[in-house]
């Protein structure tokens, strides 16, 4: 099962941590090729969540019609093509649509193997599984730091595309061989019974409780994981493009740790009666903190490590959500139940992502050609605030539903006097 069903979907979301974070080693590259202001690296960098995003509902349905295996690899011809036509791409519109034909194509790498893995895994061990899944995206980040950064220089950023390219291709035919073909029936239900299901995940309270907190959680993450962290790094730290690289090593460090501890911690808890949904509210909770601490103006190389480590591990909290969530429903609903949340994450994820750039660009650019510290700063207040919205919707929500069904009730015993 480790060879023909883990690692072909586990290369697979390396490829697609990967891609979502090179831009935050290329981002000088575009910047000074293209001319590009704050917010249009914000936007071209985010027209990955937005494609994304557009994708899951529909991905939900095909997941659980056509099983994972023939998804992944056909959304994987899609990267391969968005990665060649941003290689070649020279005005901002093509670059726009390459990023986007990116997300769109690695859409499938995480819910895919999400969805194999409850048909292929016992229920009680899928924490785990799903952590060794993601913890290989956190190699993806790793990869996508100082590696990236010397590919860069020895072919240029167009040339890297290139290779993530041939790379995409080359895992979509693994993917599509490899993985064995039990199981692949075709869903007896049509396609509309398959779309109307998703209202047993919409009308579900537990799914709106938790929902805000992940939602803006996330989109913090990646705004600041798969962009900004590399800026903020030259800005506000101060360093060398060299120093930056390797700041974002330690922070793809950090994530790929989270990510295997949280399945590792996860699968020991749950004998304990610990819900996975636990551990990644207090994960993303705990996560505010190193981010709060980003609002001071650090310049020593191993304090801005540790808050930013601290940061990617505590941030992959929110991927515990996915396997916790769909325990409370029906295993035949398991593409639909995480393409849902997950839609909701990756459209607050773009707004997010673009909006910290639009922040930034409030204040004038410095002389050194850097952004604003002052920019920055309100761009994180921003992301805090929302989380802390997210965290108060968590605890009031139960209490509002039930007020709501107090209200109901008091109105049926005025209709029935």
């Amino acid at each position: 099962m480790i060879a023909r069903i883990f690692l072909p979907f586990a290369i697979g979301y390396f490829l697609s941590f990967l891609l979502r974070v090179v831009n935050a080693v290329i981002a000088p590259d575009l910047v000074a090729e293209l001319n590009l202001s704050a917010a249009d690296l914000g936007l071209l960098t985010s027209a990955f969540f937005i494609a994304f995003a557009l994708t899951q509902l529909p991905l939900g349905v095909l997941l659980d019609r056509y099983g994972p295996r023939k998804v992944e690899s056909a959304f994987l011809l899609l990267t391969a093509a968005g990665a060649l036509l941003f290689s070649w791409a020279e005005t901002f519109p093509l670059l726009v649509l390459g990023r986007a034909l990116i997300g769109f194509g690695v859409s499938a790498c995480m819910m895919a193997a999400f969805k194999a893995y409850v048909s292929w895994v016992p229920k009680e061990r899928l924490a785990l599984i799903n952590g060794c899944h993601l913890a290989a995206g956190g190699l993806g980040a790793i990869a996508g730091t100082a590696p990236v950064e010397f590919l860069s220089e020895l072919m240029g950023w167009r040339g890297v595309f290139v290779v993530l390219a041939v790379m995409s291709l080359v895992i979509s035919v693994l993917i599509y061989l490899v993985i064995p073909r039990r199981g692949e029936v075709p869903a007896s239900e049509s396609i509309t019974k398959q779309i109307k299901d998703y209202g047993l995940v919409f009308k579900s309270s537990f799914f709106w409780r938790i929902t805000p907190f992940t939602v803006m959680s996330q989109a913090a993450f990646f705004s600041l994981q798969a962009l900004w962290s590399g800026p903020w790094l030259r800005d506000v730290a101060g360093f060398d493009r060299g120093v930056v690289a390797w700041g974002l090593t330690l922070i793809a460090v950090a994530v790929f740790t989270g990510f295997l501890v949280g399945g590792i911690v996860t699968d020991w808890l749950r004998r304990h009666k610990i819900s996975p949904i636990t551990i990644g509210f207090y994960g993303m909770f705990l996560c505010m903190i190193p981010q709060a601490l980003l609002l001071l103006e650090i310049d020593s190389f191993l304090m801005v490590s540790i808050v930013w480590m601290a940061f990617g591990f505590l941030g992959t909290g929110g991927y515990l959500i996915y396997p916790g969530l769909s325990q409370f429903f029906p295993s035949h609903l398991a593409g639909r139940v995480n393409t849902a949340l997950n839609s909701f994450v990756f459209v607050v994820a773009f707004v997010g992502q673009w909006a910290v750039g639009a922040v930034i660009e409030l204040w004038p650019v410095q002389a050194s050609g850097g952004y604003a510290v002052e920019g920055y700063q309100a761009g994180i207040v921003m992301l805090l605030v929302a989380q802390f919205l997210g965290v108060g919707w968590y605890y009031l929500f139960p209490l509002m539903v039930k007020k709501y069904h107090q209200l109901n009730r008091a109105v049926e015993r005025i209709k029935g006097a």
